[in-house]
């Protein structure tokens, strides 16, 4: 089956062609004509299966006839993070180029003047954040009463990062009946009954089982001891066949950390988390996306809003917190038909074991642990040396100031001799005597103030004075 057969418009099948695509994927095939008869679609499909063109190229043919008005869209597209919403606006720009549509991308790291007058222009499709758009709507620079079409992606991840309240807010905002498209990875209840809400009788595509892990992504466990965690990594980095990888952490500070490690080994790599300005993540994504990187340590803000094509692998460095996240982690590689192998590095805790668990129950797979991975010894960077004039290499030496603290805190510790002979006492002698038993006490009087010590100081204190 082509994409002809989906009832596209001749100048939105000329850029498909253009983009290399010659047949839909099952979501395409079965959404895109349901969205073009103007029906409300409800989309169940695991990250990676081509969801964001099965709106994005009825929705380029529907919006072709038509103009929009200044501050007011035609139609809005709601992504829970800013890479996947520039993402969508990509796509927009990839198959709607024999179109003259106009688009505004909202989203937060970017200055609200310069959205304001692409607002102010007027927007066919409109992309944002739910933050953002409220942010806008909110100082009245924008209205939501000329909306056409309504897009809901990746709602399940929506509700994960607490959007769920603000997306009810601009569902209600909504005044003109308008057509839906309700796109989800897993459907929990909270999802369900914000469907049951907002779809009127919609058409129900399921393409796969919800919270499933692509069939060509070979998944395997690593399981090592807690401070051997980068170790393995490196191991895994240097004997697997990569020609790029995504490496997931769970926090940021591990995000740096890991970044920062991988770089004093010399591997190309790049960082992505959510303390970076919008300037740099894009900057980021486009060094992976062009090859300049061969390797992204990233938070889960990239489990969802990253397309690359090709990517080999993906490593969890951490068991993810949710189930859910696993699927959309791993589902970076294996793309598009394409085969990809997906690594997790865990720990004998309680606290993994209970999340490989949860993501084996949520999967119905079993995670097997690669028997054949050992920890090898790893040679440690050299330190820098420095040659001689006809001698043999010596490393350099410390500066003064570091050699001098040195000698000075070896001489606070140094013995001295003991005035009863040849026995030494460290300096602290009388704290730790304090501590000894009674059997590794001197037997003779200890005298610890030299050749000056007063003389009432010796007198026996049992004796009475004369």
């Amino acid at each position: 089956m082509g994409f002809e057969l989906l009832g596209l418009s001749d100048a939105t099948l000329k850029a498909v062609a253009d983009a290399g695509y010659t047949e839909p994927t099952p979501i395409q095939a079965q959404a895109a004509p349901q969205v073009l008869m103007g029906r409300d679609v409800l989309g169940i499909a695991q990250t990676g299966t081509g969801k964001t063109a099965s709106f994005t190229l009825p929705m380029i043919d529907i919006l072709a006839e038509g103009r929009a008005r200044a501050r007011m869209p035609r139609s809005l597209i709601l992504e829970p993070t800013r890479e996947l919403a520039a993402q969508v606006a990509e796509s927009f720009e990839k198959y709607g180029k024999n179109h003259k549509l106009s688009m505004a991308l909202l989203i937060g790291g970017v200055n609200f003047a310069d959205q304001e007058k692409a607002l102010d222009r007027g927007a066919d499709v409109l992309i944002a954040t739910p933050g953002r758009l409220l942010d806008h709507f909110e100082r009245g620079k924008l209205l939501l009463n000329g909306i056409d079409i309504l897009v809901i992606d990746e709602a399940d991840r929506m509700l994960d990062m607490g959007f769920i309240p603000d997306v009810e807010k601009i569902c209600e905002r909504i005044t003109k009946k308008h057509q839906t498209l309700f796109f989800s990875a897993t459907m929990p209840p909270a999802i369900q009954r914000l469907t049951k809400k907002f779809l009127d009788d919609p058409k129900k595509i399921e393409v796969s089982r919800p919270a499933t892990a692509g069939t060509n992504i070979k998944q395997l466990l690593i399981a090592v001891g807690p401070r051997d965690k980068r170790k393995a990594l490196r191991q895994l980095l240097r004997s697997e066949d990569i020609k790029n990888a995504i490496i997931f952490c769970n926090r940021k500070r591990d995000v740096k950390e890991v970044y920062a490690s991988l770089g004093r080994h010399e591997f190309s790599v790049g960082q992505l988390h959510g303390d970076m300005e919008q300037r740099e993540r894009m900057e980021t994504l486009r060094q992976f996306k062009e090859n300049e990187i061969q390797l992204l340590v990233a938070s889960d803000v990239a489990a969802r809003g990253l397309d690359v094509p090709d990517v080999s692998h993906v490593f969890n460095f951490d068991v993810p917190g949710h189930a859910d996240d696993y699927v959309h982690r791993i589902g970076r590689t294996g793309r598009a038909g394409r085969s990809g192998t997906a690594y997790t590095i865990t720990t004998k805790s309680k606290i993994d074991s209970k999340l490989v668990d949860a993501i084996q129950a949520l999967t119905k797979t079993d995670l097997p642990i690669d028997t054949d991975f050992h920890l090898e010894r790893e040679s440690r960077p050299k330190k820098a040396v420095a040659k001689t004039d006809g001698a043999a290499e010596q490393t350099q030496p410390e500066p003064e100031s570091r050699t001098r603290g040195k000698q000075d805190h070896r001489r606070d510790r140094s013995t001295e001799r003991s005035p009863r002979g040849d026995r030494r006492w460290p300096r602290d002698r009388g704290d730790r005597n304090l501590n000894m038993a009674p059997d590794d006490m001197p037997k003779e009087p200890f005298v610890g103030m030299g050749p000056h010590v007063p003389a009432f100081l010796l007198q026996d204190p049992t004796k009475k004075a004369k």
